[in-house]
């Protein structure tokens, strides 16, 4: 999740689209001069008030192409040349749709270089505006210090010191270095002296890690502290290295910058309908299976062994915060330990223990997690924390730290492809984060329900690797 920390985005975007709309409708009025000119395409009195007609059409197509674009999204690190990039291809693009205009209203006389004219001028203040507000910004940082964000560098790799170069020397660019930690063997300062100074100053707005200098578990925490904090965390990579796509890519200068990229699944629209979906199908699952499974099971299991009916193991959740995933008892013992990811005839499982493994009813419980919001109906399996750094040795970095952007799943992709259980081997994992890449980079409610199905199938028909 990346936090929006813009200082004045709030303010200056509105005011830039409402500026962009009026030139436009301002600058339409004068040189197409609709009044004196009738439609015969529509016989209605609002589709003859041609420019009330326009202004809502320029409107509507303004804001798609812009969106289509991003025209607006502007930020400090943007160059100049990219902001002239996008004013050519929302020329081009909005030229389209004032042509379009003209062509369908065939009534509407306007001669073509008159047409051209108006885009010229119109383009002209648009792009005025626009370079003022991102030089004047500039100049805001640079000359009074204003529009500043705070922030961190962790590691001491050629990435983290040519970006703090890039911090100190350029301060058009309005980023406060704090402090920087040189992380590693022979250093003076330490991941704990970082989290002491993080927890500290709570105004940081940015914390940058030089990946390659971090382990596994060193990035899982700052992952976490900056959800807990809201504050965005970005990764500098190894520039000798290829960059994935599942990490949105920045650059400052010519230096990259990576942050977890937004998938689409995360979306508002996407999350509201899945989490619709989550809520309705768990209290289904809760009400007509659950609720008479649980009173079977719990009579069944007290006679066979002594413990808890459900048990409570820690596993990590979106953005690898823990949370206490919910399981029928299926061994003789509850604790974990590294290492003990149950194998085939393992003797501390029980009778029915080998019943409920075998068919997945042992999983039903995490209904109640899916309720809750930790978990989804179908994403990736959590891990058990013990195998987080593990794993993440055999996976590129990327890929796995993607993998938690989205809720982890009762079910999944990886399950339902025979990905489940036990890791005999290194392929075993690198394909469980292969099929969960797969999915959460083509999300779409109709796959999961699609794995659903896949997945009842596999508890009447069974699958091998259950036990």
């Amino acid at each position: 999740m990346e936090y929006k920390r813009g200082r004045y985005s709030w303010l200056l975007r509105p005011f830039l689209i409402i500026f962009d709309l009026t030139v436009i409708n301002i600058l339409a009025f004068y040189y197409f001069n609709f009044n004196d000119q009738n439609l015969y395409f529509f016989s209605s009195a609002f589709f003859n008030n041609k420019h009330l007609l326009y202004i809502i059409y320029t409107i509507i197509f303004w804001l798609i192409t812009t969106s289509f674009i991003k025209f607006y999204d502007v930020y400090r690190y943007t160059s100049a040349l990219n902001i002239l990039s996008l004013l050519v291809k929302q020329f081009f693009l909005f030229s389209i749709v004032v042509y379009a205009f003209i062509g369908v209203f065939r009534s509407i006389n306007v001669q073509a270089f008159v047409t051209l004219k108006y885009l010229l001028y119109t383009f002209s203040c648009i792009s005025l505006l626009k370079l003022f507000s991102y030089y004047m910004l500039k100049s805001y940082r640079s000359y009074l210090s204003g529009n500043v964000r705070h922030v961190v560098i962790i590691g001491n790799t050629q990435g983290a010191q040519e970006l703090e170069s890039i911090f100190k020397n350029k301060k058009e660019l309005g980023y406060n270095l704090l402090e920087k930690f040189n992380t590693g063997k022979g250093n003076k300062t330490s991941i704990k002296d970082s989290f002491e100074f993080l927890e500290n100053h709570k105004n940081i707005d940015e914390i940058y890690c030089a990946i390659d200098d971090l382990t596994e578990k060193e990035v899982n925490d700052y992952v976490k502290y900056a959800n807990i904090n809201h504050c965005n965390i970005k990764f500098i990579p190894n520039t000798k290295k290829l960059f994935t796509k599942r990490l949105k890519t920045d650059f400052y200068n010519y230096l990259p910058v990576l942050s977890i990229q937004e998938v689409s699944l995360n979306e508002d629209t996407n999350k509201f309908l899945k989490r619709s979906f989550d809520v309705v199908f768990s209290i289904f699952i809760i009400v007509f299976i659950l609720s008479w499974v649980y009173v079977i099971l719990f009579i069944v299991i007290k006679l066979e062994s002594k413990g808890p009916v459900i048990y409570k193991h820690k596993r990590n959740g979106i953005n690898y915060k823990e949370f206490n995933c919910f399981k029928f008892r299926s061994l003789k013992t509850i604790k974990e330990v590294q290492g003990t990811y149950v194998k085939q005839n393992d003797s501390r499982v029980t009778k029915i223990g080998k019943f409920i493994r075998k068919t997945s009813i042992d999983e039903l419980p995490q209904f109640v997690n899916v309720l809750i919001g930790d978990m989804s109906v179908v994403g990736p399996r959590p891990h058990m924390l013990s195998y987080t750094e593990e794993y993440s040795k055999k996976i590129d970095k990327y890929n796995f730290i993607f993998r938690h952007n989205v809720k982890p799943g009762v079910t999944g992709l990886a399950q339902v492809k025979g990905y489940r259980g036990e890791i005999k081997n290194d392929e075993d994992i690198i394909n469980r984060v292969k099929y969960d890449i797969f999915y959460i980079e083509n999300w779409s409610l109709l796959l999961d329900i699609k794995i659903i199905f896949q997945t009842i199938s596999h508890i009447f028909k069974g699958q091998k690797q259950a036990y």
